[in-house]
């Protein structure tokens, strides 16, 4: 009976910690570029490598991870890839950099890449996304590098853009954005012509003279 009790005591204490190992860390990455993957039109077969079934994602090709297995890269600029990005990507909490340009993608920005607040680069430039700028991507507090022209935006630029001090390049020329072009913080360094081919945009704003909000959405 002793030898018998022990084998079920053994044999529950491997069940009990089976159930409580936590998920490896890179699967919820994983998963997220999965469904990026399949969200995707993928003609040139890119993202062939990127198997659901492995452990985490850090073998991917054009996917660059940290010693910790954590994804911080993902480069998949001019790869001739078509569909739309997923509010998953959120997921991706150690993302530096997202290089989507050059593509043929539409839809629109999630808001929730303001949630990626390690996020260096956000270079989503020559594609066919639409709608409007998230005010989220103004809780990127780490970005510098902010690239969205050519492309088919409209609204105005988020008045929380002005809030990251590490800004340092902007471009959101040759979209349909309206309302005033913003002019503190990082703004301040802007050069114009990243913002021109926005027809319905309205000059820099007149600091103390014109309000923000305007007829413009």
């Amino acid at each position: 009976m002793a030898g018998r009790d022990l084998l079920l005591f053994v044999a529950v204490t491997i069940i009990s910690s089976s159930l409580m190992v936590p998920t490896a860390r890179g699967n919820t990455e994983g998963d997220a570029l999965y469904v990026l993957r399949r969200s995707l039109s993928d003609p040139d077969n890119v993202l062939q490598s990127w198997d659901p079934n492995l452990v985490n994602p850090c073998t991917w090709f054009h996917v660059t991870c940290n010693q910790d297995s954590h994804v911080t890269r993902v480069d998949l600029g001019n790869s001739n890839l078509s569909g739309h990005l997923v509010p998953e990507l959120g997921k991706l909490e150690h993302l530096q950099y997202l290089e989507l340009y050059k593509n043929n993608i539409q839809g629109k920005i999630p808001v929730e890449l303001g949630i990626l607040k390690r996020l260096i680069s956000l270079d989503l430039y020559n594609n066919n996304i639409s709608g409007t700028i998230p005010p989220s991507l103004g809780n990127l507090k780490s970005l510098v590098f902010l690239r969205l022209n050519n492309n088919q935006l409209t609204g105005p630029i988020p008045k929380t853009l002005a809030g990251i001090s590490s800004l340092k390049v902007v471009d959101v020329s040759n979209n349909n954005l309206c309302g005033p072009i913003p002019t503190t913080g990082p703004f301040e360094h802007i050069p114009l012509e990243n913002f021109e081919n926005n027809p319905r945009l309205e000059g820099p704003q007149l600091q103390g003279l014109a309000g923000y909000d305007t007829n413009c959405s």
